[in-house]
C-alpha cells in the first residue's frame, strides 16, 4: 500500500508553541475584549447596579447608531483611507428624507423611507469615492471638504428648523419593542426593533470583507494599493464601493436616530466623529489599513459607549470623557506601533 510520505515522515522542525503575545499581534481585539470585561466588572464591583438588564439595555441602544457609523468607518480604514463626512452624510439624509416624507409622502412605508436615506447616503458616498479617485489626494482630505460641502448644503437649501412631530410611521418604527420587561421598580425598559440593524449590518459587513472579491480587494489596495492595481484589482471600483457603502450605512444610522429621538435635528451628529473613529482604532484597525475585524470594531464600540456611560454614571463632566476617550487611543495608538515593530 502507497503511503503520502508527506504525512508520515516526521517534521525536520520543532512545532512552534503559540504564546499569549502571539494571539495578542493575531488577534488584536483581545485587549479590547479584556478592556472591555475589566471595565464592566471594576464598576460593576464599585455599583452592581451596572450589570442590571436596564443598564445593558441602554449601552446596546446606545451603540447602534455608532455601530453603523463604525462598520463603515472600518471599511474604508481597511483600505487604507479615513473618512470624516459620514455624520454629514447621515444629517443631510435623516433631515431631507423626514422633510419630504412630512411634507409631500406621509403615507410611505418605513421601509421605504430607510430604503430611500441609504440610497441618498449611497449617492453622497460615492461622490466621496470618485473625488478620491480621479483627485488622486488623501481621502482624509477630500471628506473633509464635502463634510463643509454636504452640512453646509444642507443648512443653507434645505433648511434649519427642527422638526419636532415625525411622521406616524417614523415614530412607530422607533418604539417599537423587540424585549419589553418591568423593573422591581415599576420602570419599564425596553430594547428597541431597531437594534437588530446593527447585528445584520455587522454580518453583512463580515461576509463582504471575508466571503466576496470585493473584500480581498479592499484588504489587497489596504496593503499597497499600486501593487493591488497592478494584480488586476479596479480601484476606481474599489473606491466606489467603500464611501458607497459607508454612506448606505451613515443614511441608515441617520433615519434610526431620527426615530430613536423622536424629532429630526440638522444640527445632530456634529463632533461624533472622533469617538468613531476611536472605536474602530480601538478595536485593532491600523489607520494605514489593510488590517482589523468587524468583531473588534463592534467590541470597539461598545468599549467607547461603556466608557461614556460609566463617566455619565459616575458624574464625570462632558469634557472629561473626551479627555479619557483621547488617552486610550494613545494607548491603542502606542501598542499597535509597538506590536508592528515586534514584527
Amino acid at each position: 500500500m502507497n503511503t503520502n510520505k508527506a504525512e508520515t515522515a516526521p517534521s525536520s522542525t520543532p512545532a512552534r508553541s503559540f504564546s499569549l503575545g502571539d494571539l495578542i499581534r493575531r488577534r488584536p481585539e483581545t485587549i479590547t475584549f479584556a478592556l472591555l470585561v475589566t471595565i464592566c466588572v471594576a464598576v460593576s464591583i464599585a455599583n452592581p447596579a451596572f450589570l442590571q438588564p436596564s443598564t445593558l439595555i441602554d449601552i446596546g441602544r446606545a451603540s447602534v447608531v455608532m455601530g453603523l457609523f463604525a462598520l463603515g468607518v472600518f471599511v474604508i480604514l481597511a483600505a487604507g483611507g479615513i473618512d470624516v463626512s459620514f455624520t454629514a452624510i447621515s444629517a443631510f439624509t435623516m433631515y431631507s428624507v423626514t422633510l419630504l416624507v412630512q411634507t409631500y409622502l406621509p403615507g410611505l412605508p418605513i421601509i421605504v423611507i430607510i430604503l430611500i436615506a441609504m440610497a441618498g447616503g449611497v449617492l453622497l458616498g460615492m461622490i466621496n469615492g470618485l473625488l478620491v479617485h480621479h483627485l488622486r489626494v488623501p481621502s482624509l482630505i477630500v471628506t473633509i471638504g464635502t463634510q463643509y460641502l454636504f452640512r453646509g448644503f444642507l443648512l443653507s437649501f434645505i433648511g434649519t428648523v427642527w422638526i419636532m412631530s415625525l411622521p406616524p410611521q417614523m415614530g412607530a418604527f422607533g418604539r417599537m419593542p423587540l424585549l419589553q420587561f418591568e423593573t422591581a421598580n415599576g420602570a419599564l425598559v425596553t430594547l428597541p426593533f431597531y437594534f437588530l440593524v446593527l447585528p445584520a449590518a455587522a454580518i453583512l459587513t463580515w461576509w463582504i470583507l471575508n466571503r466576496t472579491l470585493m473584500g480581498r480587494a479592499i484588504f489587497a489596495v489596504g496593503g499597497n494599493a499600486n501593487i493591488a492595481e497592478r494584480l488586476g484589482y479596479s480601484l476606481r471600483t474599489v473606491h466606489l464601493f467603500l464611501f458607497g457603502y459607508a454612506g448606505a450605512l451613515a443614511g441608515l444610522a441617520g433615519i434610526i436616530h431620527v426615530c430613536a429621538n423622536r424629532q429630526a435635528n440638522p444640527f445632530d451628529l456634529v463632533g461624533t466623529e472622533i469617538n468613531v473613529i476611536a472605536a474602530v482604532v480601538l478595536g485593532g484597525a491600523r489607520i494605514t489599513g489593510g488590517t482589523g475585524t468587524v468583531l473588534g470594531t463592534i467590541l470597539g464600540v461598545l468599549l467607547v459607549v461603556v466608557i461614556n456611560s460609566v463617566l455619565v454614571l459616575v458624574g464625570i463632566p462632558s469634557t472629561w470623557q473626551r479627555l479619557v476617550v483621547g488617552s486610550f487611543i494613545l494607548l491603542a495608538a502606542a501598542f499597535f506601533v509597538t506590536r508592528q515593530r515586534k514584527k
